[in-house]
């Protein structure tokens, strides 16, 4: 890898590698923003029909008391 790295011109080590590590950093980081956003409306829409189905059996007792 190093004899590799080594054969690559000097403009190509110092422009073109970084550039396309930055662009994958970016992407990756973009990734993970876009799966932990997923996770977490998921997250929230589980907790919504969660609350909405503890309401509505609390109001089903009520109703069934009354």
């Amino acid at each position: 890898m190093a004899e590799l790295w080594k054969s690559l011109p000097s403009w190509v080590r110092n422009i073109v590698v970084p550039i396309l590590v930055l662009i994958l950093a970016w992407n990756l980081l973009w990734f993970v923003v876009g799966v932990v956003g997923a996770l977490l409306g998921f997250l929230l829409k589980v907790l919504l029909v969660v609350g909405i189905g503890a309401g509505v059996v609390i109001l089903v007792k009520k109703a069934a008391k009354s």
